[in-house]
């Protein structure tokens, strides 16, 4: 509702009297805007416009740092590195999308894509989580808790069953076994805080995208790829996480992509399809 008070207060409609939108937003506040606002919107798919972005974005970057990169020792705070990637022939790739929830598209070009899977345990869930057991309020608060916290504490992990590796199975000891398991006790309840619970929150949300995006990329057989959305926004701490999840998940077969300019892919891939309509 901010943006919708800014344009009322600002005056937007002597301006322009038409907006792009794009969302479940574009539906449910639209007569607000008409009535509040004097504005209408000229409604887009949210999908369309994201993969219109980014290939866009991706295509007009010629200098400078490349629009993709991933994260080398992603685990390793002494070692983790930016390094740029080349999405040159991009196709096919796999675009994850990680919102309130989380949407998976195998895009084989701009006009040809398909929603594989999602879940719905995505950054709603992570605040939602981090409100309830740490009694924040505000996505920003809960992401400085977790850079600050210890998941450990709070997972159970395999060397907490077996009291090492399970070396069968090739699962090594400080392997999540169990999410949030250790808080099954009550002296382990008693002595964790509320920066590892969020940790432990950001830690099962990231390790579940991860593992169903490595097993899509394998029913799709692709091995690109691309995580966007505005959970990721400003929100480095998730992205490491997110490449540490790939990697293991894969066996280092998968590299986490991201990119640059997150955040301003469907506003571009609005404006595209405004000036040519696809």
């Amino acid at each position: 509702m901010t943006f919708l008070q800014m344009g009322r207060n600002k005056h937007f409609s002597s301006l322009h009297t038409t907006l792009c939108a794009t969302g479940g937003g574009a539906y449910k506040f639209e007569s607000d805007f008409r009535t509040m606002a004097d504005l209408q919107l000229h409604k887009l798919d949210e999908l369309d416009c994201l993969i219109r972005g980014v290939l866009y974005i991706d295509s007009v970057v010629s200098s400078g740092p490349s629009e993709c990169y991933y994260f080398e020792n992603p685990s390793d705070p002494d070692h983790c590195v930016h390094r740029p990637y080349t999405l040159e022939n991009p196709y096919p790739l796999l675009l994850v999308n990680i919102g309130s929830g989380v949407s998976i598209l195998a895009v084989y070009s701009e006009n040809n894509y398909k929603r594989v899977t999602g879940t719905s345990l995505g950054g709603g869930t992570f605040l939602g989580l981090c409100c309830l057991l740490t009694g924040c309020s505000t996505f920003e608060e809960a992401l400085e808790m977790a850079s600050e916290g210890e998941s450990t504490r709070v997972d159970k992990l395999v060397r907490d069953i077996y009291g090492g590796d399970y070396e069968r199975f090739g699962l090594p000891g400080w392997a999540v076994a169990s999410s949030f398991g250790n808080m099954m006790s009550k002296e382990k309840r008693d002595s964790v805080s509320k920066a590892d619970l969020a940790r432990a929150t950001l830690v099962t949300i990231t390790n579940n995208i991860g593992s169903i995006t490595r097993m899509c990329a394998l029913n799709e057989n692709i091995d690109r790829v691309v995580f966007v959305g505005n959970f990721l926004r400003v929100n480095t701490l998730s992205m490491k996480l997110l490449a540490y999840a790939m990697d293991y998940w894969s066996k280092g077969q998968l590299k986490a992509l991201f990119l640059r300019h997150e955040g301003y892919f469907g506003a571009v891939g609005a404006l595209l399809e405004l000036l040519h309509p696809s």
